[in-house]
């Protein structure tokens, strides 16, 4: 008798073109390890994120109430997906639903849904404001940073010792360097406007920025660290190129945040490599990367060994990673049914159609034709 495949549900399947999504590059890391073992139940906040329609990847769609509109509407949506598609993993993906998704993960597990997510303080302990508090406990280098409530600091920093150009940041998003004090008052508006308050000033560090990627199994032990520098950006800051790099000084840098922490689930460590050589932190992402899809290309399929610790089983033995491999993110545009678009919006699901069932579409060449 065939064993039905594992159902997998994937938020994040958003593809904006400046700051996607991790989500899609985590259902391409584990269709590629599984195959038709495993089923992708996409969740999406948004009818427009191009993911939910990839029938590659994507084998069911439906969309959730935003965050914001709290716990109990997000527990009863989940559960009514739940009893449609019995999902076995549930993998977050978005800093904005991670505190919600955490003090949910018991509830989820009496319902049979299994996560791998990091305890409530584990997540605080690693926000952007409390960044300075976790770089000195474990020994790691990091940029001076201030909460704000309002821009009057940007007028008067530089009497308190602080020099522009400087990083304007949100609490889960967005970043913005400014090199005076009218970028800084301007950057902080459109943060706050976006993100909300407190809005973070960080000093600026001048260098080249190299990312890590991993999993920490909860007893303080990383696993499967994938390392890459970034060769493009987006106007976000995001990669859009990057090349993988292998570096033990790097990895020993994350080994100790992880073990400060005792850290549980996927995350991101985000560096710039100075003049000097040496790393500073900027900041941990409590989730995969947008760029996972290279922990595939580098022998190390990092949402792969994810699935199989939310599984309760032993972590499978890992390749060394191929340094030299890049990435080039690129945009292509996804051909979607109106029907398909509406019966989303109107029924908060639908099936998107897989790739190969597709009716080709005749183009007619009248060069070729009149020759």
């Amino acid at each position: 008798m065939k064993t039905p495949p594992l159902t997998v549900a994937i938020t994040g399947m958003n593809a904006l073109p400046d700051n996607p999504g991790p989500g899609l590059g985590v259902a391409r890391c584990l269709k590629e390890a599984y195959g038709e073992a495993v089923r992708i139940v996409g969740l999406g906040y948004d009818a427009l994120d191009p993911g939910l329609y990839l029938g590659q990847y994507c084998d069911r769609a439906y969309l959730l109430a935003y965050p914001l509109n709290g716990t109990e509407v997000l527990l009863e949506r989940l559960a009514e997906i739940h009893a449609l598609e019995r999902i076995d993993v549930l993998i977050p993906c978005l800093d904005a639903e991670l505190p919600l998704m955490i003090g949910l993960a018991d509830t989820l597990a009496g319902l049979g849904v299994k996560t791998f997510l990091p305890s409530a303080g584990q997540f605080e302990r690693r926000a952007k404001a409390s960044l300075p508090a976790l770089a000195q406990a474990a020994g790691v280098t990091y940029p001076e940073v201030k909460a704000l409530a309002s821009a009057q600091f940007f007028r008067d920093c530089e009497q308190d010792g602080w020099t522009y150009p400087l990083v304007v940041k949100g609490v889960f998003y967005d970043a913005k360097i400014a090199a005076n004090a009218a970028q800084a008052e301007a950057a902080f508006g459109d943060i706050a406007a976006e993100w909300g308050l407190p809005v973070l000033a960080q000093r600026f560090v001048a260098g080249e920025e190299y990312n890590l990627a991993g999993v920490g199994d909860g007893q303080g032990r990383l696993l499967g660290e994938v390392m890459m520098k970034k060769r493009a950006v987006t106007s976000k800051g995001k990669a859009w190129a990057g090349v993988a790099t292998a570096d033990e000084s790097l990895a020993g840098l994350a080994r100790q945040l992880v073990a400060e922490l005792q850290w549980k689930g996927p995350l991101e460590v985000e560096v710039m490599r100075d003049a000097k050589g040496n790393y500073q932190l900027i900041e941990i992402n409590p989730r995969f990367p947008a760029w996972i899809y290279l922990s595939h290309g580098v022998g190390r399929n990092l949402p792969a060994l994810l699935l199989e610790l939310a599984l309760g089983r032993p972590a499978p033995a890992m390749a060394a990673p191929r340094p030299g491999t890049m990435f080039i993110r690129h945009a292509l545009e996804t051909i979607v049914p109106m029907s398909l678009f509406q019966t989303l919006i109107m029924q908060g699901q639908c099936a998107p159609e897989p790739a190969q069932a597709r009716p080709s579409t005749e183009i007619r060449h009248p060069i070729k034709e009149a020759l």
